[in-house]
């Protein structure tokens, strides 16, 4: 990469635990500037800002437009800069059957998987438009793609996160500013362990054409991928990373 590219600033949420731990230690192996942020788990954060210098570990509830606010503000004012490359990774998963869910499960699950992703890239689209360069890449599912079971609501917000990356997208590519989903399989995470650990998601992981699942560090080379120049011309676009559970 190259010296400005490597400058850019990339902030990221649920950047403490799994996927998007190794998102962030990907940037910063790359030379990226990274706000971590975190909601309930500094840990992983915290520990990625005490070994890399260019690391700041932030606080940010996705559900919250005003620590949104105050979370960016504080990555502009440590690193000098806007927030050049979002990557709205944060999420909150529950396994719950149709029937069973609330309007609290339902609001709680939307607020933070959709409107948290929305919300941010409102706050962060102005710096973008100013400086003519942006990247906007969303985490969502293979479950947004073909629908939950015992995790409807989350299959649901997934689903309008690609239909909102692809809005972004018509809106803001003529102006430097792609837009982009990334859609896991079955990666072995904290948050896959219940789905994984039941016999439904057992027979999930036999049915995968590579016979195994996939791994973080896999996921976070493709969000790297994507936040290149070399990826300028790709917007709009939704790339699975299933190994052959689902095609498109």
């Amino acid at each position: 990469m190259g010296d400005t590219q490597n400058k850019r600033i990339v902030f990221i949420t649920g950047a403490s635990r799994g996927i998007g731990n190794a998102i962030a230690r990907r940037f910063l192996c790359d030379g990226h500037p990274v706000a971590a942020g975190y909601c309930a788990h500094p840990q992983g954060a915290q520990k990625l800002a005490a070994e890399f210098p260019d690391a700041l570990a932030v606080r940010v509830d996705a559900g919250d437009r005003a620590s949104i606010r105050q979370a960016l503000q504080q990555t502009c004012e440590r690193f000098n800069g806007y927030a050049a490359i979002l990557v709205n990774n944060g999420a909150i998963a529950q396994e719950k059957p149709f029937l069973e869910l609330s309007d609290q499960d339902w609001d709680r699950m939307l607020g933070t998987n959709l409107r948290g992703p929305f919300a941010l890239a409102q706050e962060v689209l102005p710096g973008m438009l100013n400086a003519g360069w942006g990247r906007i890449i969303n985490l969502v599912s293979i479950g947004g793609q073909w629908g939950g079971m015992n995790q409807v609501h989350y299959a649901a917000a997934k689903a309008g996160l690609i239909n909102l990356t692809r809005s972004l997208a018509k809106l803001y590519s003529h102006a430097g500013i792609t837009s982009n989903a990334v859609s896991p399989g079955l990666v072995a995470t904290d948050m896959t362990a219940a789905e994984l650990a039941s016999d439904a998601g057992q027979s999930k992981v036999n049915s995968i054409p590579s016979g195994r699942l996939g791994t973080s560090d896999e996921i976070a080379a493709a969000v790297a991928w994507l936040a290149s120049d070399e990826a300028a011309y790709v917007t709009g676009q939704t790339l699975n990373l299933n190994g052959g559970m689902y095609f498109v």
